[in-house]
């Protein structure tokens, strides 16, 4: 945990945005695999972990906006609890550890919140993603009724606070870089001929869990890049096929990092990958060098959607205006989405509460342009934002089959060009940035990436 006064003064800064009324912040529980005592690994809740550091099960946190105050609600560790899973802090110790004023048994919640109720006070929750926490909210507000204290005043708060990061917060990233390094050079060196992506992948979290951190996030490491998502790790390594990983690491305080490289399995791009993987590179290399606080990230999509349209125009694989091809959004057939997100004690950072208000905002909507429709960032960028840059050309061929089968976009694509690239696969480039006043911060920039660095090390 960060010092307690830290998470104290974020909760000041908090109820000072919202000036008004009550907010709860629900904590999680511990997960059930198939039966009660054989729980998934914990993992909390970022907003409730951002305000009070608590990284342990059955807790939640009412915080007083008018005093400026917090009550932290828990259960008493039983006989049983100690005798099973050890001797835990008590409710007093972890409220000690936050900094928090008052503690409380989870059964008095309800009776506390109606008090409040009654009183005709202003209440304040974020939205839900988990049954047990909407369970408790029924419990608490009603069933049909608890949906309504739901606040955007809430959720606007948490998103700009958390979305600016400190010193500490950039601290716990690049801490978790380096072991995100080690596994990504590991994963390279690793990557031969006649294994299976599994070997490797196992290799890779036994390096990560030896550190005492864990993966931020399940790995795609998969010789099927065309896939976006791909966490099957079936695949039996051979000769010419290109390797796509997709990796991040959580630090002890749980931020993440989300780092993609792309490479070769014989170690070796041929030179129909390099020509491909050099178009990624540009997209990528001149989005970073452009970004800045108030450019606005759809803008940023929108130059790596024109730099790989340039690129494929070169190779002969698309043709036309650039400009109507991306008023079109025929290079989204290659590039399908978007360039980045939001980055920080979520993958997809504060995402639980509206991946459109964390994105988004008044000046800047989401496109509904295919492609363009799943960039998850688009509004104008601070200081102190972290965020990926991960552009990619893919090559997949249902989508590929779907639009020369439509007449899509026949004046921007040749199709007869793309009969050699169906089993080409997918090349993704991904780093992560800091905004800073004058331009941006690459924390990733030691990562091997350039096709000499990738070569060398395998």
């Amino acid at each position: 945990m960060f010092d307690p006064l830290i998470y104290s003064n974020r909760r000041s800064e908090l109820s000072q945005s919202l000036k008004d009324g009550f907010i709860l912040l629900c904590g999680n529980n511990e997960v059930p695999m198939n039966y009660q005592s054989n729980s998934y690994p914990f993992v909390q809740d970022s907003s409730f972990l951002y305000y009070c550091g608590l990284d342990s099960p059955n807790l939640n946190l009412l915080i007083n906006t008018y005093e400026n105050t917090a009550t932290l609600y828990g259960t008493s560790q039983s006989i049983d609890d100690v005798i099973w899973c050890g001797q835990s802090n008590t409710l007093n110790e972890l409220a000690g550890l936050a900094h928090i004023d008052q503690i409380s048994k989870n059964n008095n919640i309800i009776e506390d919140v109606n008090r409040i109720l009654s009183k005709g006070e202003k209440f304040h929750i974020l939205p839900q993603y988990r049954s047990d926490n909407k369970q408790i909210l029924f419990e608490i507000f009603g069933k049909d009724k608890w949906q309504n204290y739901i606040s955007m005043d809430l959720i606007r708060s948490v998103i700009a606070q958390r979305s600016i990061k400190s010193e500490l917060e950039v601290g716990e990233i690049k801490d978790a870089m380096v072991v995100t390094k080690s596994m990504h050079e590991m994963a390279m060196m690793n990557t031969n001929p006649g294994k299976i992506e599994q070997e490797i992948v196992g290799e890779l979290m036994s390096l990560v869990h030896s550190t005492g951190m864990r993966l931020a996030y399940p790995s795609i490491f998969t010789v099927r890049g065309e896939i976006l998502h791909n966490q099957f790790y079936e695949g039996i390594l051979q000769d010419g096929q290109l390797l796509l990983h997709d990796g991040g690491v959580e630090s002890r305080e749980h931020y993440a990092t989300d780092i993609t490289r792309t490479y070769p399995v014989t170690g070796r791009f041929s030179s129909k990958q390099k020509s491909i993987y050099e178009i990624v590179l540009k997209m990528q290399e001149d989005v970073i060098q452009s970004l800045s606080p108030e450019v606005k990230y759809q803008d940023m999509h929108l130059l790596a959607s024109r730099i790989c349209i340039e690129g494929l125009k070169s190779m002969g694989i698309m043709k036309g205006n650039t400009e109507d091809a991306i008023d079109a959004g025929a290079h989204a057939l290659f590039f399908p989405h978007g360039l980045g997100h939001m980055l920080g004690l979520d993958v997809h950072d504060m995402e639980a509460l509206g991946e459109d208000n964390v994105g988004y905002d008044s000046e800047i909507m989401r496109d509904s342009q295919f492609g363009l429709s799943y960039l998850r960032l688009g509004k104008a960028l601070q200081c102190g934002n972290v965020l990926t840059v991960e552009p990619g050309i893919y090559f997949i061929p249902a989508l590929i089959d779907q639009w020369e089968q439509n007449g899509n976009h026949k004046e921007f694509v040749n199709y007869s060009s793309l009969k050699s690239f169906r089993d080409f696969g997918g090349i993704r480039i991904e780093d992560d940035v800091l905004i800073t006043d004058d331009g941006c911060d690459c924390l990733s920039y030691d990562i091997p990436k350039i096709i000499s660095e990738i070569e060398q090390i395998m």
